[in-house]
């Protein structure tokens, strides 16, 4: 596995807990209270060893249950790994792309939002921002709630005076760190709201000594949104290289 892939598995283990299930060497990350989302359900690692044993696919696959979710088909894994996803009846899904960043200072940004720290008393607003941003059933927020207080997390609110704008988080375990769960309402778009919780949280990571910032987002394509992308461009985040996905859809869906 790459080290960048492994910085982002490293940083939701915390958050998945005892719904991760480990497979000689591949990873399910499990969240059935949200079994549409592919974002959230997810198998990752296969074929990172060496040769794809197609009974750890097998279970891999029977372990995501009935959910809808991908499987990361990275640039390192076996090349036979996509052939037997398809025989299987996997689709093509969207891939993410990985991006790095050196320890630079965060650039200025001029906002009338105010960023805060999440707490015990703000994480349900935080939660409910994040879950409405990425079109999530309300039965996530528990997962999302207990996220910025899982290890290693660090998670901010844009406010509008009192009223919650923006969030977003970054795990943080020196010297990587990785920057997640960003989201806006869309009553708050173009106040600067993300602009300010990537600088806030571009600093708590390089206060703590981080020299390696990672994220990912959706890779670019026509069809798909492109603004994340973009942001991430912006604070300079470059391009390293995208993980393809195959999708499983639920047989509910």
């Amino acid at each position: 596995m790459h080290e960048l892939e492994h910085v982002s598995l490293r940083a939701y283990l915390p958050v998945y807990g005892a719904s991760a299930v480990k497979l000689a060497g591949a990873v399910c990350l499990r969240a059935p209270a949200a079994p549409d989302s592919p974002m959230l359900n997810r198998v990752v690692g296969l074929g990172l060893a060496g040769r794809v044993a197609e009974d750890v696919l097998d279970r891999a696959l029977a372990a995501m249950g009935d959910t809808s979710f991908y499987v990361a088909v990275s640039p390192a894994a076996d090349p036979a790994l996509d052939h037997l996803l398809a025989a299987r009846g996997l689709e093509p899904g969207w891939g993410w792309m990985l991006f790095e960043r050196g320890p630079d200072p965060p650039p200025e940004i001029a906002t009338a939002l105010r960023i805060v720290d999440v707490d015990d008393t703000s994480a349900e607003r935080w939660a409910r921002i994040v879950a409405a941003a990425y079109g999530l059933p309300d039965t996530i927020l528990p997962w999302f709630d207990a996220l910025p207080a899982a290890a290693g997390w660090h998670a901010f609110l844009a406010l509008d005076g009192d009223e919650p704008a923006a969030a977003a988080a970054v795990w943080i375990d020196p010297p990587a760190a990785y920057f997640g769960m960003a989201a806006t309402l869309p009553e708050h778009r173009g106040k600067g709201g993300q602009g300010a919780l990537f600088a806030a949280r571009i600093g708590r990571a390089l206060d703590a000594g981080c020299t390696t910032l990672v994220t990912e987002t959706g890779e670019l394509r026509e069809d798909r949104p492109s603004a994340s992308y973009r942001n991430i461009r912006r604070f300079g985040f470059e391009e390293r290289f995208v993980v393809a996905h195959r999708l499983r859809r639920r047989a509910a869906a």
